[in-house]
């Protein structure tokens, strides 16, 4: 195996896991983008970052980039290389919208297009290896293949893509503070009452049919009794805000580990003004590709 490429540009979506009651196997693809230049080099690595993280990440080997880059040549017994990366970061960090998954994807398909030879680390290859850094699927598998999609755990990480009903649409309200995802992990109890699962079990399979056919269960089908309320000591105006939303009628939930706050559904400007200046508002279509080869 050798690199048939020495350059590559890839480019990889802003997700949000759970969608209310999917906890760690639902997730959804918004058009928000990172963007890495990739050269190989015979130098040593560097890293330039614009936007999103620009002075805070590494800048050599231990960037998440780099790392997932790295792991995605030895899998495919492909040689290293010196790396030089430019990324051009939108996705947010420490805000629940799958930054770090959107690293690790990016570095992997970033190593697919450089080897040239896509069966060499095929999608199925580089949803494990997210899930190895990442510890789940729920953002790496949309990350990868765009959309909606629910992971589950097996032997192996594995993902179905889901399609969403046109008339879905999202507003992501994103606060000034951050959040550590091991932080939010850490508030979730050890054990949850069988009625709790029960509960979520069936709205998030309401949860599937509303996404796919059924938009008018939306609201229904993104109840959950699992992990939201667990978590409001880490990010109180965030789970306030979900519920001051839900009691107006629209379907918000935290966005994977928080403290942003999804909406599927347009808050409206009204709503919007409102909120402004202590939340920022986004309003993304849904992103359907998934990660993207974008040059050679």
């Amino acid at each position: 195996m050798r690199l048939l490429y020495d350059q590559a540009s890839v480019r990889v979506p802003a997700t949000s896991a759970n969608l209310g009651p999917g906890f760690d196997a639902f997730g959804l693809a918004h058009r928000i983008h990172d963007v890495v230049h990739v050269r190989a080099t015979t130098g040593a690595t560097a890293v330039e970052v614009t936007g999103e993280g620009a002075g805070e990440v590494p800048d050599g080997e231990t960037h998440l980039v780099v790392r997932a880059l790295r792991a995605g040549l030895e899998y495919a017994g492909a040689p290293q290389a010196g790396l030089h990366l430019r990324c051009v970061n939108a996705i947010p960090h420490g805000r629940g919208m799958g930054s770090s998954a959107g690293a690790v994807v990016a570095g992997l398909v970033a190593a697919r297009a450089l080897i040239g030879d896509p069966d060499a680390l095929a999608d199925g290859a580089v949803l494990e290896l997210a899930t190895e850094f990442e510890g789940h699927p729920d953002n790496a598998a949309p990350a990868l293949l765009g959309g909606a999609t629910i992971a589950w755990m097996g032997p192996e990480a594995r993902a179905a893509r889901i399609e969403v009903h046109p008339e879905i649409a999202c507003t992501v309200l994103i606060p000034t503070e951050r959040l550590a995802t091991h932080r939010a992990r850490a508030a979730l109890p050890r054990t949850v009452a069988h009625a709790d699962a029960a509960f979520n079990a069936g709205r998030a399979g309401l949860l599937t049919l509303a996404l796919t056919s059924r938009p008018d269960l939306i609201m229904a089908a993104t109840e959950d009794r699992l992990h939201q309320d667990h978590r409001a000591d880490a990010m109180m105006a965030s789970v306030a805000l979900v519920h001051r939303l839900r009691e107006r009628g629209l379907p918000a939930v935290i966005s994977g580990a928080g403290p942003s706050v999804l909406v599927l559904a347009d808050v409206g400007p009204e709503l919007e003004a409102e909120l402004a200046g202590r939340w920022r508002v986004l309003h993304p279509r849904i992103d359907r590709d998934g990660a993207q080869i974008l040059a050679r």
